[in-house]
């Protein structure tokens, strides 16, 4: 299989899944630097300098590894709402991910509750279901994250195994 370089575009009827660009930058950072996404995603929100790594992280996934995350941008705003893809942190958790591709969803406040995960997730499961054949991904979701680990289990994520990440509670899902 061809190795991207970048994010292939992907749309929805009410989305575009495309590459990260600079001009994101602003509203990423204000993204993560907002207490509620924090909440879930490490417990404290990102310094601009943190989510300046972040943001070359995602490009670096796709140059180095041929897949990454998307960024989510809603067609009748054309603004940056969030992110999603899959990953390969090399996370320092045990029992190790080894090279399993790790899915993950973030969306800036404003946009929850209205459907917008679910409906990336469907492309870019879709996506990964092609690329991955067979192989399974897994997602780390915070236990109290109740959101997530409800669209975890629609697109067939199953609980493998409570753990912790850097202090936190953590569930580990797969799904195949």
């Amino acid at each position: 299989m061809e190795k991207l370089k970048e994010a292939p575009a992907l749309e929805t009827a009410r989305l575009k899944l495309r590459a990260h660009r600079l001009d994101d930058f602003a509203a990423f950072a204000e993204m993560w630097a907002d207490p509620i996404v924090a909440r879930y995603t490490g417990g404290k929100p990102l310094s601009e300098e943190e989510s300046w790594t972040k943001l070359l992280r995602y490009a670096g996934h796709w140059s180095l590894m041929g897949f990454g995350y998307w960024a989510v941008e809603d067609k009748e705003t054309s603004r940056f709402i969030g992110e999603l893809g899959f990953a390969d942190y090399k996370r320092d958790i045990r029992p190790s991910l080894g090279n399993t591709p790790e899915a993950g969803w973030i969306f800036s406040p404003a946009a929850h509750g209205k459907g917008y995960a679910s409906e990336a997730l469907r492309e870019v499961f879709g996506w990964g279901d092609a690329r991955f054949a067979d192989a399974p991904t897994v997602c780390l979701i915070h236990p109290e994250n109740a959101p997530s680990i409800r669209l975890a289990a629609k697109f067939g994520y199953e609980e493998v195994r409570r753990t912790t990440y850097k202090d936190h509670d953590v569930i580990l899902f797969s799904r195949h």
